[in-house]
């Protein structure tokens, strides 16, 4: 079993990694805060870690909070407007707060990608983008997968709750994806999940909410700065979107319900795995509805 890296060894060997590497901080991964070593211990700054890359909103593919959470080193490649970095995220452990090691390296000349001109064009930034949606995006539908989901919503619900906005999230489920299956093969099963995640993409907000393939012929959309009124509409816009469509299979036209359950978060606040519960739980209460009236 490796040996956890303490605050005082992190101290004691601070100097040889500003050495060795182009940048070292420390991060809160859950608030996404750089932290700072204070009296044998450690202290959230207002810097925001992803402020780093100067994009404007936080790292999709987040190896720190994967080191947290996992208690185990990660790394990626990231790129701010002028450099690719290699960063390695270590775990930290610390009583006080979540804590990563972040030690960034300049990679932008080492490269072997392109014709040698590395700063010339984004042939080099894209491979980087493509790389790190390969982790967080699902194959088929090429909404986010369980992994970004679990990884993002604590995040969120944690900023949701400092900034004092609402926070809602809807659990959907394709009501006859078995009878699709079953009926016409699971090539088919296929095009309904793609069509599927295109509906759910044009009802949600691109900059501020993200949609994440859960499993099987399951959904989660995380709706930032959302109250239950308007969480609501929205699940109602994604039923009857669903509900008028005729979706083509082998020369029929299928009709293709889904269930949806919308949990706002209370003041209170519930954790990631609370709230995904809750609104899979209300899901279900809705299918039962579904069931009750076609009978």
């Amino acid at each position: 079993m490796t040996e956890k890296i303490t605050l005082d060894k992190l101290q004691a060997n601070l100097d040889f990694f500003h050495k060795m590497y182009d940048a070292v901080r420390l991060v809160d991964p859950v608030r996404k805060r750089v932290m700072e070593y204070r009296n044998n211990g450690t202290a959230e700054t207002c810097e925001a870690c992803y402020a780093y890359w100067s994009s404007g909103r936080i790292c999709e593919n987040c190896v720190s909070i994967r080191a947290h959470r996992e208690q185990k080193s990660f790394m990626k490649l990231e790129h701010s407007p002028d450099v690719i970095m290699l960063v390695t995220a270590l775990p930290i452990d610390s009583e006080e707060h979540p804590v990563v090691l972040e030690i960034l390296k300049n990679a932008t000349d080492t490269m072997m990608i392109g014709t040698g001109e590395y700063n010339k064009g984004q042939v080099l930034f894209n491979a980087v983008r493509d790389i790190n949606d390969m982790v967080i995006r699902d194959e088929l539908t090429s909404l986010y997968n369980r992994r970004f989901l679990d990884d993002r919503l604590p995040a969120d619900i944690v900023g949701a709750m400092v900034g004092q906005k609402p926070l809602s999230v809807i659990f959907i489920d394709i009501d006859n994806m078995k009878s699709v299956n079953d009926t016409f093969g699971h090539a088919a099963g296929d095009q309904v999940l793609k069509f599927a995640a295109g509906t759910i993409r044009k009802c949600i907000r691109n900059e501020t909410d993200w949609a994440a393939r859960y499993g099987g012929d399951e959904f989660v959309i995380c709706l930032n700065n959302t109250g239950s009124e308007e969480a609501h509409r929205v699940s109602q816009r994604i039923y009857q979107d669903f509900d008028k469509a005729a979706f083509p299979i082998q020369g029929s036209d299928i009709g293709i319900t889904v269930s949806l359950g919308v949990v706002t978060m209370p003041d209170s606040g519930l954790t990631a795995e609370e709230i995904i519960k809750l609104a899979d739980k209300k899901m279900y209460e809705a299918k039962k509805r579904h069931k009750r009236t076609e009978r």
